[in-house]
């Protein structure tokens, strides 16, 4: 079955960095885009970053433009969000997130998500 599994959350100061890791399973990784999102508490799941199947493509929310870095290693089943700069505003927990196909169409898969804090 499918599995996403994030890791690489923690406690940063403002201005440091964290990345992030995702290990995909239970399906065909390489063919399929891959995104990150996160949730702030009491706040909506917003899309952060997004990478195409092959990486040749990415896109960013404007908040995390010119900071945050998605990419991936199709041979390891892995993507990555390099978040550098960061600010108290980043706090939150983030998910890596797939929409696949399954036997009854398209499905969203998301993992149990990772806490980020960042706090002096």
């Amino acid at each position: 079955q499918v599995q996403l599994v994030e890791s690489g959350g923690g406690l940063v100061q403002p201005g440091g960095s964290l990345r992030l890791s995702c290990a995909a399973s239970g399906f065909t990784f390489r063919n399929y885009a891959m995104s990150w999102y996160r949730q702030a508490p009491g706040k909506e799941r917003d899309m952060v970053a997004v990478i195409a199947s092959f990486g040749g493509y990415t896109n960013y929310a404007d908040s995390v433009k010119g900071r945050f870095t998605i990419s991936r290693d199709n041979t390891k089943n892995l993507v990555y969000l390099q978040m550098n700069s960061l600010k108290p505003e980043d706090a939150a927990v983030y998910y890596c997130y797939s929409r696949l196909p399954t036997d009854l169409g398209p499905r969203d898969f998301w993992g149990q998500g990772t806490q980020v804090t960042v706090s002096s």
